[in-house]
């Protein structure tokens, strides 16, 4: 039987202030293709379908392209993440169900299996594991305060159910932060913390007894050690990039092969990727000036500027050669220890040898002639503003 696994879509989602629905269109449009060409039998969506609990009108409309999509070749099984409303997802569940849609957002339906019985035979319990706040569901599923509890809770329904079901392969999806023993898992800047309401992270072990566990909410694709040869835990990574904490991430989708015995076969399928990200850094000039610039063109570009003093219109200077430029930052010294001081090494008294002096405390470097004649002038007329008439 093959399955693909998927997750953390969030549609409606903008990169850092610019619309990308288009980008997920071409997503959407890729992924049923590809549903279609690798004969997938079933599709599953471990949460953050939508960026916000109420979706705009573009990302609802975008979601209802895709299932119309892939459903024409197969099942789906979707869950919903810490991004999404579980009730507006989970709206109509039973009657999409009949349609080839089968949500899985409450407590209720979370030792209630898809059964998929694939070409070869081949039949799959596949259950879905909505992302679950440990203070909202703990009393409910008899767990103590922490996501590794009401997981584990969880996960005994799911074997409770498993228990009575012979001769069957099976697969949880679920969203939720999982360590395998393996602490150097990489979280973007673009997935929403989940430690508030308990412990944030929760141990791959608590998935004991299944055979594959597709995850969601970390953006990178990765595998996770499950602490047993018989599970395979493994997070499908989101399908765009949403930061530039993303830039070194190969986004893709995750094709399972799974044989009626033995080991799991998996891949990843790269997905397309709208612009490449890069970050440069240097002074504004010589990025301008680099003639390998050009080619930059069709991408999203963070820029750390490294100028003594900031250019002017420095945004406007980079869109003429890189449109997408999209994000600035200067990567300021640290501040310069500067003491104003008069001629014999006293305290200055003098306000406009203070003024100076904090000038280059603050940029590193001292006032240019232009800077020193407009603090003089400021300076004067405040001297002026004081006179008694």
């Amino acid at each position: 039987m093959r399955v693909l696994h998927t997750s953390d879509w969030h549609l409606g989602r903008s990169f850092h202030g610019v619309d990308i629905v288009e980008h997920q269109r071409a997503f959407v449009m890729w992924l049923t293709d590809l549903v279609e060409v690798e004969q997938i039998e079933l599709v599953v969506v471990a949460g953050d379908v939508y960026d916000r609990a109420v979706p705009s009108l573009a990302a609802v409309s975008l979601w209802e392209q895709a299932v119309m999509g892939i459903t024409q070749t197969c099942p789906m099984l979707v869950t919903s993440g810490n991004h999404d409303s579980p009730t507006r997802l989970g709206f109509a569940g039973t009657m999409l169900a009949r349609s080839g849609l089968h949500l899985r957002t409450s407590l209720e339906t979370i030792a209630s299996p898809l059964i998929v019985e694939g070409e070869d035979g081949v039949v799959l319990a596949a259950y879905g594991i909505p992302y679950l706040e440990p203070d909202l569901h703990r009393a409910a599923l008899g767990a103590e305060r922490s996501h590794a509890a009401v997981l584990d809770a969880a996960m005994d329904r799911v074997r409770a159910d498993l228990a009575e079901r012979d001769g069957v392969r099976s697969l949880v999806a679920a969203h939720a932060f999982i360590t395998g023993g393996d602490t150097s898992a990489i979280v973007s800047e673009s997935e929403r913390d989940l430690r508030v309401g308990g412990i944030g992270d929760a141990p791959a072990s608590v998935f004991a007894g299944v055979d594959y566990v597709a995850l969601g909410h970390l953006h990178g694709a990765q595998d996770v050690r499950a602490g047993s040869a018989d599970t395979s835990v493994a997070y499908s990574g989101s399908p765009l990039a949403f930061s530039f904490s993303e830039e070194s991430h190969h986004k893709s989708v995750t094709v399972l092969d799974i044989p009626a015995a033995g080991p799991l076969q998996a891949r990843r399928v790269s997905a397309p990727v709208p612009r490449p990200l890069v970050t440069l850094t240097g002074r504004l000039d010589d990025l301008l000036d680099d003639p390998a610039a050009a080619s930059l063109a069709d991408h999203w570009v963070r820029v750390v500027l490294t100028d003594e003093r900031r250019p002017v219109d420095p945004m406007g200077r980079l869109r003429a050669v890189l449109p997408h430029a999209i994000e600035l930052t200067f990567e300021r010294r640290s501040l310069a220890s500067v003491e104003a001081v008069d001629a014999d090494g006293a305290p200055a008294r003098d306000p406009l040898v203070i003024a100076e002096a904090f000038v280059e405390h603050v940029t590193s470097t001292p006032p240019d002639p232009l800077e020193r004649d407009l603090l003089r002038d400021s300076v004067e007329r405040i001297r002026i503003g004081q006179v008694s008439p």
